[in-house]
């Protein structure tokens, strides 16, 4: 069968997934097959995923509403629960309206697919995420992918009030942020509209957790779209898009995998709530999340692998092999530490890397033994 020759053509080159069975896993810890690791490889930035407050609510809104949401949002899946959520999440950001979805990657598919049409065009930045791009690939617009962060190559390749931009606001691969400022701009001198994906900036960037675009200064209003996860920062799962009241009215209509599935159960949603009042007063968090990002960029210091100039909780380090980042991450976590190792075509090809994660839930010692197993792991 054709599958089978390209699983083992993906074995062969290094590039074959597989799927690790993991017992239990939090901020700062996993288990597997027993065994206790540092978990450098999950996006629970803020260590939310196992705050107290999180389990009363889901652990309450079980008893009083069961848990499932029984339908789709539009037949009579939409409680209540969910309408909270939706306004606090709008009041906390500064928009209209939200639409709550079941993952980030059914909110990028539904937006792009439920907007643009064959007339209509479609500006990506090279990195965006998976999601984006396959939405891209499917929607009937036709999509060009400008040079990361390049707002003069996306400049040159804009047409006037033709369709949308999109980019993140912090990469998932990558780490750094995207040009909000100047994205902003090109969006408002060309007059098309403009989307964020801040799945990884949102709760731990900017005043009150709000993200990349308050971290950089950019107005909420110069944005027209944004989505963002509750399965980073907050903790849980589930995804949100935000914009003007017509927008999310447009979307109740179109928006297929918003129409067609079942609501977000009800302990998720009161647990994304509880996380939501939780983000807005994180600043010791974020505080120390800061200090460990500093404290391993130091640490590393002097490493033979370039490490990507990330000031965010993804720091990543760039292997190049893709054979020998699977021999670097089994080393690690040999030694107790688990990372990622990221390898095409999720990155480009010869950029196959160690995806490092942090999180406001490790010690200083934790990223201390990380520091000290990646010196004894990696050659000088």
């Amino acid at each position: 069968m054709p599958f089978n020759l390209s699983l083992s053509e993906r074995e062969a080159a290094g590039l074959k997934r597989s799927l690790p069975v993991i017992d239990r896993v939090s901020g700062r810890q996993l288990w597997a097959n027993g065994k206790g690791y540092l978990n450098f490889a999950g996006n629970d930035y803020l260590g939310f995923s196992q705050a107290p407050q999180l389990r009363v609510a889901a652990e309450a809104a079980a008893r009083e509403f069961g848990v499932g949401a029984v339908a789709s949002p539009l037949v009579v899946g939409h409680q209540a629960i969910h309408r909270t959520l939706e306004s606090e999440l709008a009041d906390w950001l500064g928009l209209e309206a939200v639409l709550l979805f079941s993952s980030g990657f059914s909110a990028n598919q539904a937006v792009i697919k439920a907007l643009l049409g064959k007339g209509h065009w479609l500006w990506q930045d090279r990195l965006n995420h998976a999601s984006l791009q396959e939405a891209g690939a499917l929607s009937p617009a036709r999509m060009q992918r400008f040079a990361h962060n390049d707002m003069a190559a996306l400049a040159a390749k804009i047409k006037p009030e033709a369709g949308l931009i999109v980019s993140e606001g912090v990469f998932s691969m990558d780490g750094d942020q995207g040009d909000w400022q100047g994205l902003a701009q090109v969006a408002e001198q060309s007059r098309n509209w403009l989307m964020i994906d801040d799945a990884h900036g949102l709760g731990v960037l900017g005043k009150q957790g709000k993200g990349t675009l308050s971290e950089q200064g950019v107005a909420a209003e110069k944005v027209q779209i944004t989505m963002g996860t509750f399965g980073k920062a907050l903790g849980v799962s589930g995804a949100f898009i935000g914009g003007s009241r017509e927008l999310i009215e447009y979307l109740h209509n179109h928006a297929r995998s918003y129409v067609y599935s079942t609501h977000l159960p009800p302990p998720q949603t009161a647990a994304i709530l509880a996380a939501v009042r939780l983000v807005q007063k994180a600043d010791d968090q974020r505080d120390q999340l800061c200090e460990r990002v500093q404290q391993f960029r130091q640490g590393v210091a002097g490493l033979p692998f370039e490490l990507l100039p990330s000031a965010t909780a993804i720091q990543p380090l760039i292997v190049g092999d893709e054979h020998r980042t699977l021999r670097l991450a089994a080393q690690l976590r040999e030694s107790g530490c688990w990372v990622g190792a990221i390898r095409p075509p999720t990155v480009p090809k010869g950029s196959a890397r160690l995806r490092i994660t942090l999180s406001a839930a490790h010690t200083r010692e934790d990223v201390q033994r990380l520091v000290g197993v990646l010196h004894r792991s990696l050659p000088r």
